[in-house]
């Protein structure tokens, strides 16, 4: 049996697999945030977009062939590819290619996750992968594939999920699964109303991460067969794990942390408390999800920009910033920031407070402004004297306020086109 932890193993596999990203969802849930983006393109972090997670982790575990299936408001995605990626060779055989939905079978747009994959399988040929890994392009976290391609053969599986345990109220919004003692998956229901909870423990259930590894061969056989089946949602959750869990090996992989004791660090940021939450996360002291681990960066499109700088000393005018992440670019001049994340380009003026905000790039906060427990989109100019997140009754009048109180602010919403259709 192979041994999962010969680095020499894991790096044969990941040299023979191409890993799909499936980076085309609309993230309707984050509302204004993907009016104008897809939900893969979403800042998070302070500079990076929600997409170079999966990207990071397919470099870092030696996967160096990837394509991108793009589809709703891809402009902003492709570009930061274009921008961020294209350092890869080529002439290596390593390639970040993107894959936008394109009515290459047929004359319909990607009708479900499998579809996607269907609508592609010409190009998945031409290079000829021995391993197929689908991944989703909208969550964070850090995860080596090669030890989970490593377990996919040691099982003589085809076809192993990333699995991961989530509280039972939660697990309405995954694919749900029960698997026996050796991991092998015994059923799969797809967003159930009444998810099934983990044998022995009554609050929590076992979800998909949305993570697959197929044989290649299998792959093929299992999207020609769906794209034929008229009544298809043509989904992979939906329609062909169900379908193939009796008579094929279907195994699960659970993702933990490489001791194996815990679960180790994942996220879906699609909703707008999600998103917040997760990026007021990273500033704690010692963060779950660990952005200054040398071993494990995360790639992006890095722009050339000066150092933050705080400005003014005075007694009621002081630049400053606590408990807080500040990106390059940023002019905290006068005011101060607390508990905040703020990516580049930001710019605070005299007499403004910040507090429990994630402020996203190139936003201008003018003076005498009060901002508690908000989402600032790109490119906001916020008025002088602007009070958000201390008024509920106020704050909807004007912007979208989530279930926990955190309010999304867009440019829009104040009365600034900047992606005027004009």
């Amino acid at each position: 049996m192979p041994n999962r932890d010969t680095p020499r193993f894991v790096s044969r596999l990941t040299r023979e697999t191409l890993a799909l990203i499936l980076a085309g969802g609309a993230g309707t849930r984050l509302k204004g945030l993907t009016q104008w983006r897809s939900k893969p393109a979403v800042p998070f972090g302070g500079k990076f977009r929600i997409i170079d997670f999966p990207l990071s982790n397919c470099i870092n575990s030696g996967i160096r062939r990837v394509g991108i299936l793009t589809q709703y408001k891809a402009h902003s995605l492709i570009r930061h590819v274009q921008l961020g990626w294209s350092f890869l060779r080529g002439e290596l055989g390593e390639y970040v290619e993107l894959l936008p939905a394109q009515q290459r079978l047929g004359s319909n747009w990607y009708s479900g996750t499998a579809d996607a994959l269907y609508q592609n399988i010409d190009i998945i040929r031409s290079h000829n992968p021995e391993y197929v890994l689908v991944l989703a392009g909208d969550h964070i976290y850090q995860m080596d594939y090669g030890t989970m391609l490593a377990a996919h053969v040691e099982n003589n599986a085809d076809l192993t999920i990333g699995c991961f345990e989530v509280p039972l109220e939660d697990a309405r919004s995954f694919g749900v699964m029960q698997v026996d003692d050796d991991w092998r998956v015994q059923r799969f229901d797809e967003k159930p109303e009444n998810p099934s909870p983990i044998p022995g423990d009554d609050k929590r259930a076992l979800a998909s991460m949305g993570i697959y590894v197929f044989n290649t061969a299998f792959l093929y056989e299992q999207l020609i067969k769906d794209a034929d089946n008229q009544h298809s949602s043509h989904d992979f959750g939906k329609d062909i794990i169900p379908s193939v869990i009796k008579n094929y090996r279907v195994m699960a992989y659970p993702f933990r942390e490489p001791d194996g004791d815990e679960q180790a660090y994942w996220r879906d940021v699609g909703t707008v408390d999600a998103y917040w939450s997760a990026n007021m996360e990273l500033i704690g002291v010692t963060p779950d999800l660990n952005l200054y681990n040398n071993d494990w960066p995360i790639w992006t499109y890095q722009e050339q920009l000066p150092p933050a700088k705080f400005v003014f000393d005075d007694e009621d005018r002081r630049g400053m910033a606590v408990d807080s992440m500040v990106s390059g670019g940023c002019i905290i001049s006068g005011a101060v920031v607390r508990h905040s994340l703020l990516f580049s380009n930001v710019f605070i003026k005299s007499y403004s407070t910040v507090n429990d905000s994630v402020i996203l790039p190139e936003v201008v906060i003018e003076q005498n402004c009060r901002i508690h427990k908000a989402v600032i989109d790109k490119g906001c100019v916020i008025p002088e004297g602007t009070v958000i997140g201390e008024n509920r009754e106020d704050d909807v009048t004007r912007f979208h306020v989530s279930e926990n109180g955190v309010v999304l602010v867009t440019p829009e919403m104040l009365g600034q086109e900047r992606h005027s259709v004009r």
